[in-house]
């Protein structure tokens, strides 16, 4: 009967373990950036390929960006965008960047929004008391003028 469970309890085990790799894997070819498009209820999602010979993933990001921009501008109303790069899903929406392993696992913030709307390292963003962001950088400082002139 112990054995019985056993067996039971591995098959379980490995059953639960198949459910969970069929999670959707972001192609992996070097320097291509893709567009994710969700496919229709029960389908895997559409690849799209957006750019070749991009070097970072920052570049893969900012062409995704772009293109999410240029959509706005356009007319359309959709403010998230999904792609992916070399194995990761990269997610944008109006907070900012997002990268993931998976489409619908856990993701973490890569880069932020600044306060105009440009996009930041989360570290290099300035927040007034309230968390607002206000700013990048410090403004630059004035330069003295040239004593006796």
């Amino acid at each position: 009967m112990t054995r019985a469970c056993l067996f039971l309890t591995a098959g379980l085990g490995a059953l639960a373990l198949t459910a969970c790799s069929n999670a959707v894997e972001a192609p992996f070819e070097p320097g291509v950036c893709f567009a994710v498009e969700a496919g229709a209820p029960g389908e895997a999602p559409v690849f799209n390929k957006l750019a070749d010979n991009q070097p970072q993933l920052e570049h893969c990001a900012a062409r995704l960006e772009e293109m999410r921009v240029r959509f706005l501008r356009q007319g359309g109303s959709r403010q998230e965008i999904t792609g992916s790069y070399q194995g990761q899903y990269i997610f944008i929406d109006q907070e900012g960047i997002w990268l993931g392993k998976s489409l619908d696992g856990s993701r973490f913030i890569f880069m932020a929004r600044t306060g105009d709307g440009r996009l930041a390292t989360p570290g290099a963003i300035v927040r007034d008391e309230t968390g607002r962001p206000i700013g990048v950088a410090a403004p630059p400082e004035p330069e003295p003028a040239p004593a006796g002139q």
